[in-house]
């Protein structure tokens, strides 16, 4: 049994859930988002319009995998659209440096060529300090997606720890061959 799948989703104010031909489409202030859900699992708004209540048809494997899937993606569409997400990452690294050129992010980070990477739509990305970024959008996924791409381009080294990490992350330094006694 699915205990996240059977909870329902509330709708917050100034957020409109409509549910037609195997899909949700969410609307905000901070944008719109849609889902085209399985077959395996069925969704309804209440008659009220204040919740959205997911189920399953069956109760195999994949129709429980799904239950609890599509209320956890529905719920986080609700929560985008309303306040959205963000991601922050940092720069640490003698010269280490970051910039935005119009919608594409440029990075100095210690290799001979500068990289670049294009921001897709949707997202908000902007760079306060030469050190570090931050990506905004409604959409959960995607807002992951760039930070996750953006920081494999110089991912943390564990010898001294530069690169590119998330703000708080904590990466674990290793003693170099000096250290062995």
């Amino acid at each position: 049994m699915s205990r996240i799948g059977n909870k329902p989703v509330p709708i917050v104010d100034g957020v409109k859930v409509a549910v037609a031909n195997g899909s949700v489409n969410i609307e905000g202030p901070k944008g719109k988002l849609s889902f085209e859900y399985r077959p395996e699992v069925a969704v309804e708004v209440d008659a009220d319009g204040k919740t959205v209540n997911v189920s399953r048809h069956k109760n195999d494997r994949n129709s429980r995998a799904f239950h609890g899937l599509t209320r956890a993606l529905v719920n986080n569409m609700i929560i985008g659209v309303k306040d959205g997400y963000e991601q922050k990452l940092e720069l640490q690294g003698v010269g280490y440096v970051c910039s935005m050129k119009g919608k594409t992010l440029s990075l100095r980070v210690g290799l001979a060529n500068e990289l670049t990477k294009d921001v897709p739509d949707g997202l908000e990305v902007t760079c306060p300090d030469q050190t570090h970024i931050d990506v905004k959008g409604c959409d959960k996924q995607k807002v992951g997606q760039f930070a996750a791409e953006v920081r494999a381009l110089r991912k943390p080294e564990p010898y001294k720890g530069k690169g590119i990490r998330y703000v708080g992350e904590q990466v674990k330094i290793k003693p170099g061959k000096s250290a062995k006694q």
